[in-house]
């Protein structure tokens, strides 16, 4: 054996020796067998294999490429001009791998041999396992043979046995199903003499376990079970015809007794669910119809006295869907007929439905105690009513909107009577409400339901309310065309545009919601027509003139002003009935006609105005501080005496025209909108009188009484031709209070109560006139002319005039101290008191 020191190379696989090599290495070792030879010295382990040089060989590496190719290889061996030297190369490595391949064999003989030995004891165990087998083989065919007809005979009896079983159950079921028909046979035999005692309930429960038990037990296929399901068939036809009797006289008459035993009876018979799905299918096919035959033209023509003919006789119905002129109103009045009868089954259906999904939530099966409700909606299933309302909306939208685009006829008739229409749908959603309305169960209708139904004419509201406007407006534009500026309507025009909105308020009052969308086109008529006015006003200095008489501009906006005020009145009295979000609706429409009314009088009032405050400035040219008799004569003052002539020029031209019912409009306390600026107009005339008054120095007593004589007169003309002066609230207050205090001694001002009356300023002002040349008044101290001042005054507050007012103290009192005086006028500390307290009362303001 070789020594485990040699050093052996790895045993080359069979398959990479060609047939030749493995037959000469044989030959070799058989050789070396025969006559032994001595063995071929180890390598030493620092010898290097020769087959690793292959690998860095040139040539040699190509044949271990796992691409290697042997027609590249040699056509390049060709193409260079070594294809001798490569052959011989090659010639020489087969030779050096035979080497190495005989001494690897020879170096791992006794290996090989032992493993010869090896496989030729497994093959005598193979045919010792071999022949055990065939033993087995010869065992099991024997005990086969044994147990084989034991084994039939076992399977036939089991076999028997079981067909036995299965017949005799038959046999019982069968017994069962005759107990069960004969008493079924029994109720039916009773209840043909005597149809009352019938016994339903037990009746449905027998049909319905018979037929259970047929279907359950395959029954069918045995004479006298087909006989028996014959006869049980045509009893069960019986009991739903008695049965759907019950239920539907009991959804008929609303009584839960009725439709409790009907539906109790279709649950014995296990039919429920289908009969209750196919009473609602009854239901809503019914009602779709209803509302289809109520909109079917050819039926209403027919109806209402046409003729069958196509449609073209006398009352026939035209292609277009229109009836003919002689057939027309009775037409229409058919077709609300209908719809009032489609409202009403549909009231009845719904109800019906309701009813039925009432009691189905309220009985159980006294068995079972099932709530039948839950036998016949399963989860995620819509109520009953929910089913019915759904396919009515759908319908009803669907024949609406059939009826809108291709019939112009009832197109019309439900344009024009839109709110008969919306007022049937409210109706009929009232009643259902009304008679669905038990505490503890759902509604029939919920608001989405209700909203959906509204929704399914709302193409005939948008037609209606385009309608309403349309008419509105064209009343409008006939009254004030946009081509011309002519004269001012009649009063015959405005209470017809009056009256026609009344009519449409009228026509829709029943149902708030309606009412505003007809109030919000009625705004917009509204806000047209107080355009259309401003167009019609005159401008210019001759709607402003005043020293002549009313010219037909003026006269022209009289009107204007007038019939504006007419509609403003009259509209806001109208809605004054109706809730408060029509105020509201109409409040900025009211307001545009309001301030063109305004608009059309107002420069003339202002003009009016300034014409009487120029009167009263005159009265700084008058004198006074005159004493003597030329002071005491009974006649008005000179300026005093223009205003009167201005304010009677302008009652007898202007306000007698702008406020011929003055005594009464005010007397009833209605106002109206010349009835305002007319008071506003005499209060400033007050006011500006008693302002300037208060400026008036020197005044003597003399001139007091000359000036009280003045204010009498003021007071007597602004009373009889502006506005009553007793209704002109603090103005008129403080002319009276003023009257008085021009008489009270200096003293005496500070305690008077007169003064709450007036105005501080108008004191202070007064007081300049008892006070010394050197105390002069802001007027004076700065030059100003009275019409300046009174400018001044009428953009200042009190608190501001007192500045001013101080100013002239202060310079009053640096003079005084100039002068070395030891004493101040008398009304010097008064002024310097009233002062005060008008800075506290303006603190005392700013805080609260």
């Amino acid at each position: 054996m070789a020594s485990p020191a040699i050093q052996r190379s790895p045993l080359p696989s069979s398959s990479t020796a060609s047939p030749l090599q493995r037959l000469s290495t044989f030959k070799d070792r058989d050789l070396s067998s025969s006559s032994p030879l001595p063995q071929p010295p180890l390598p030493s382990p620092l010898t290097p294999n020769p087959l690793s040089s292959f690998s860095s060989d040139p040539i040699f590496s190509l044949f271990l490429s796992p691409n290697f190719d042997s027609v590249r290889f040699s056509s390049h061996a060709l193409s260079t001009g070594s294809a001798a030297s490569t052959a011989e190369k090659l010639q020489d490595g087969i030779r050096l791998l035979e080497k190495e391949l005989r001494s690897e064999v020879l170096s791992r003989h006794d290996d090989l041999f032992s493993q010869l030995s090896s496989l030729r004891d497994a093959e005598s165990a193979l045919a010792i396992v071999r022949s055990a087998v065939s033993t087995l083989q010869t065992s099991v065919r024997r005990v086969r043979s044994e147990i084989a007809d034991p084994n039939r005979q076992i399977r036939s009896k089991t076999t028997q046995l079981l067909n036995i079983h299965k017949t005799s159950e038959l046999l019982q079921y069968t017994i069962r199903v005759l107990r069960l028909s004969k008493k079924l046979r029994d109720l039916m035999t009773v209840a043909e003499s005597e149809p009352e005692k019938l016994d339903l309930l037990k009746a449905a429960q027998l049909h319905c376990e018979i037929l259970g038990l047929a279907s359950d037990n395959g029954l069918s296929g045995i004479d006298v079970i087909d006989d028996e399901l014959r006869w049980v068939s045509d009893a069960g036809a019986k009991l739903r015809s008695e049965g759907m009797k019950i239920l539907e006289r009991g959804l008929v008459g609303l009584n839960q007794a009725e439709v409790g035993s009907g539906l109790q009876v279709f649950y014995n018979l296990g039919e429920l669910r289908t009969t209750v799905d196919g009473l609602i299918s009854k239901y809503k096919s019914i009602g779709v119809k209803s509302v289809s035959a109520a909109l079917d033209m050819k039926a209403i023509s027919t109806s209402s006295g046409g003729s069958g003919g196509g449609g073209f006789g006398p009352g026939g119905v035209q292609r277009s869907g229109t009836p003919q002129i002689g057939s027309s109103v009775k037409a229409k009045d058919a077709l609300w007929q209908r719809m009032n009868s489609s409202m009403d089954q549909l009231h009845s259906i719904v109800v019906a439905v309701w009813h039925l999904q009432r009691v189905l939530s309220k009985k159980r099966d006294p068995f079972t105690h099932v709530l039948l409700l839950d036998e016949v909606i399963r989860d995620g299933d819509p109520m009953l009513t929910d089913r019915v309302w759904e396919a009515f909306v759908r319908s009803f939208a669907s024949q609406m909107k059939s009826a809108f685009t291709a019939s112009s006829f009832v197109k019309e008739i439900f344009t024009m009577g839109y709110p008969k229409l919306y007022s049937l749908i409210e109706n009929l959603l009232e009643r259902i409400s009304r008679d669905t309305d038990v505490k503890g169960v759902l509604p029939a209708v919920s608001p989405d339901g209700k909203e959906q139904m509204f929704a399914a004419i709302e193409i005939f509201q948008t037609a209606f309310l385009a309608l309403c406007l349309s008419r509105l407006s064209d009343l409008v534009n006939t009254v004030f065309p946009m081509s011309s500026r002519g004269s001012a309507p009649s009063k015959e025009y405005i209470s017809k545009i009056i009256s026609c909105i009344q009519e449409e308020i009228e026509a829709v009052q029943f149902d708030s919601h309606l009412t505003l969308l007809v109030l919000r086109e009625i705004g917009k008529v509204l806000q047209l027509l107080a355009e259309r006015a401003e167009y019609q006003i005159s401008t210019g200095a001759e709607a402003r003139q005043i020293a002549g008489p009313a010219t037909a501009s003026q006269l022209k906006n009289f009107s204007l002003c007038q019939l504006l005020q007419e509609i403003h009145t009259r509209i806001s009295s109208l809605i004054a009935s109706l809730p408060p979000q029509a105020s509201e609706l109409l409040s900025p429409s009211l307001g545009s006609i309001s301030g063109v009314a305004h608009e059309s009088v107002t420069p003339l009032f202002q003009a009016m105005l300034e014409r009487l405050k120029s009167c009263i400035l005159q009265i700084h040219e008058q004198n006074f501080g005159v004493m003597g008799m030329d002071a005491m004569d009974n006649n008005a003052s000179p300026y005093m005496e223009e205003l009167q002539k201005s304010i009677l020029h302008f009652r007898s031209e202007f306000l007698s025209r702008l406020l011929p019912s003055f005594a009464s409009s005010v007397s009833t306390g209605a106002e109206t909108i010349c009835t305002a600026l007319a008071r506003d107009m005499a209060s400033k005339v007050l006011i500006f009188f008693i302002r300037h008054a208060s400026l008036v120095r020197p005044l003597s007593e003399s001139g007091k009484l000359r000036m009280a004589r003045d204010m009498a007169e003021l007071e007597l003309a602004v009373g009889q031709n502006l506005f009553p002066v007793e209704q002109l609230g603090a103005s008129y207050r403080a002319l009276r209070a003023f009257r008085p205090v021009i008489f009270l001694e200096t003293s005496q001002l500070e305690a008077s109560p007169l003064l709450q009356d007036l105005p501080p300023s108008v004191i202070l002002h007064h007081l300049y006139s008892r006070g010394p040349d050197e105390l002069q008044s802001p007027m004076q101290r700065n030059k100003l002319t009275p019409l300046q001042y009174s400018l001044w005054l009428e953009t200042q507050g009190e608190d501001q005039i007192w500045k001013g007012i101080k100013a002239t103290l202060d310079d009053y009192a640096a003079l005084v101290r100039s002068r070395g005086d030891k004493e101040f006028s008398p009304v010097y500390p008064i002024m310097l008191r009233l002062g005060s307290s008008i800075l506290v009362n303006a603190s005392m303001f700013q805080i609260s």
